[in-house]
């Protein structure tokens, strides 16, 4: 008598007839295949070689190219790191650079306006000792006029106050003072 047994390999189905030994209890006996769990030793040994291939291939051709590949993206990020550290040490020093320039320029500035405050201070005492010099001058001349005037002036007041001076001794007294004692009191009076 014939058994089917069905193997399954992907999605195909093989039918396999393999004839069943009789027992003797007149029934049919049937072998016992392999396990549904246990791999045969073809699949051990194509997994086995896969592997192998695999790991040859890793270790002499996939893995090479990807490290050089991650070694070189290292080296240009790190060159870029580089890069980047060079431009801002560059910006600082120009910034440096630029400072240093500004604060030269700033004392020389500094040095152009205190010279230039010195000099106008030089010309202003000049010009101002000068304008003191005509002042002193025009003020020694109207001193000097105004003296002349005022000697001028008090012989003509010394005289009035004298002319009044008698006629009021005259009128208090009823006689006329001497010239010389008028002359004594008004010169006394004029000279406080």
């Amino acid at each position: 008598m014939l058994s089917a047994v069905v193997h399954l390999q992907g999605s195909t189905v093989v039918l396999d007839l393999v004839p069943a030994a009789e027992s003797s209890e007149g029934g049919v006996e049937i072998k016992p295949g392999p396990g549904p769990i246990v791999p045969e030793a073809k699949e051990l040994y194509w997994g086995a070689g896969s592997f192998i291939v695999f790991a040859l291939l890793m270790r002499f051709f996939l893995y090479p190219r990807l490290k050089k590949g991650m070694d070189a993206r290292y080296q240009s990020i790190r060159g870029a790191h580089e890069a980047a550290d060079a431009e801002r040490a560059g910006a600082r020093a120009e910034v440096a650079d630029y400072e240093a320039q500004v604060a030269s320029i700033r004392a020389e500035a500094a040095r152009t306006v205190e010279a230039a405050r010195a000099t106008l201070e030089r010309e202003r005492a000049a010009t101002l000792g000068e304008v003191n010099a005509r002042i002193a001058e025009k003020r020694s001349a109207s001193n000097a006029q105004a003296e002349a005037a005022r000697a001028a002036v008090r012989d003509q007041i010394a005289a009035a106050v004298g002319d009044v001076a008698g006629k009021a001794g005259e009128l208090a007294t009823g006689r006329a003072p001497s010239a010389a004692v008028v002359a004594k009191v008004v010169s006394e009076v004029m000279a406080r």
